[in-house]
């Protein structure tokens, strides 16, 4: 992208900020639990809306197992970036009875605020001061934050091809640009036992909650700290009274891990764990959910919006590795150059404190902007020679 395109870009966004702040404000104060799927096509409304508005043509609705995906496709041509992030949220209906949206002190807060709707509206505007160039598909998908169970072939297929996917995720500590993520995977076991009285005949019982207690001690020796993988078991249940031998027991397992090997071993791993008590039973399901986004699939990426950054004045970008997944997995999975973490610069994903700092807003939708530019033009300059 030339020095004279980037020039007054910072300035311009500085200039729509008041707008952007009003377009985060409508986005956040209609909530999207991912669980409420009416919840989530009202806010697909909200996201259309504000888009349509900036981008003058209204996107495709995508509606897959009745959550709502939208996708915009701008000009004729094949399509060469791929912005991408998510409305959903895991705030609850009722999370801005305690959690107002507000904006005060250059600090913006609200449910979802920061994970990531904020990073949604900054892609709006960086495509619009584009003046909408050809080439670009902006993909906002509504299950992101329960595993993307509907919309990964819709993101997989939209990267392949791409020459970058830019995922809008929210920046690491301090605006760091999150160039690994940890791949995950998901389990629930189920154990089965044999229920009998507690007190009159507890050896003819088999008890569910001691063979669920070694299984997860078993899982839990999967970690491997050396090579940063973490096997966690999480939630578990089991048994009915207080006086009764558990008949079932059930517990899920969170895995993260950074490169596909390890998520093939613990894969093997967790799917060979056998019972260990004598007629006991274990039932496993579940598996591998987003592959791991290495370095070598964002470096490049990375490397040039380093430079335009420096073109815009704007302060030294930092990378993170970051153990949380997310949709910029997928993309990397399918061998498409993914930079991640381009969004909002602030802190408290889920949290009460979750904020976004509005001083971060107008720099990172232009570095947004002038890095789609640079990749649209560069790929001009080669069509043509």
């Amino acid at each position: 992208m030339a020095n004279r395109a980037l020039d007054g870009l910072v300035a311009t966004m500085t200039a729509r900020l008041p707008e952007i702040l009003d377009d985060i404000a409508e986005l956040v104060t209609c909530e999207s639990p991912s669980s409420d799927l009416a919840a989530v096509a009202a806010s697909a409304d909200v996201v259309s809306r504000v888009g349509t508005r900036l981008l003058g043509t209204e996107p495709e609705r995508v509606v897959l197992e009745g959550r709502t995906h939208l996708r915009w496709r701008t000009g004729t041509g094949r399509p060469k970036v791929l912005l991408l992030g998510h409305h959903d949220t895991v705030w609850p209906l009722g999370s801005l009875q305690t959690h107002p949206f507000s904006v005060a002190g250059g600090v913006l807060r609200g449910p979802g605020c920061f994970d990531m709707k904020t990073g949604l509206v900054m892609a709006l505007h960086a495509v619009a001061a584009l003046g909408v160039p050809d080439g670009v598909t902006i993909l906002v998908t509504g299950d992101e934050e329960v595993g993307s169970p509907s919309s990964r072939e819709l993101i997989e297929t939209e990267a392949k091809g791409c020459l970058a996917a830019l995922v809008l995720e929210a920046a690491a500590d301090d605006g760091a640009i999150k160039t690994e993520r940890k791949g995950t995977s998901l389990y629930h076991v189920r154990v089965g036992g044999r229920a009998a009285h507690a007190g009159l005949e507890p050896e003819k019982g088999v008890n569910a909650t001691v063979e669920l207690a070694h299984q997860v001690l078993a899982a839990s020796t999967l970690a491997d700290a050396g090579r940063g993988t973490t096997v966690t078991p999480t939630v578990a249940s089991a048994g009915t009274t207080m006086n009764t031998v558990p008949a079932a027991g059930e517990f899920t397992i969170d895995v993260r891990m950074w490169d596909v090997a390890e998520q093939q071993r613990v894969d093997g791993a967790i799917r060979a764990l056998m019972p260990a008590i004598p007629d006991a039973a274990l039932e496993v399901s579940g598996g591998p959910n987003r592959p791991p986004l290495p370095a070598d699939a964002s470096g490049p990426l990375f490397e040039r919006a380093c430079l335009l950054a420096g073109r815009l004045g704007l302060p030294p970008l930092a990378r993170a590795a970051v153990g949380g997944a997310s949709d910029g997995n997928f993309t990397a999975g399918v061998g498409t150059p993914t930079l991640d973490g381009l969004g909002a610069v602030g802190g408290g994903a889920h949290a009460d404190h979750e904020h976004v700092l509005i001083d971060r807003v107008p720099g990172r939708t232009a570095l947004l902007a002038a890095l789609v530019g640079d990749l649209l033009a560069e790929q001009g300059e080669e069509a043509r020679r």
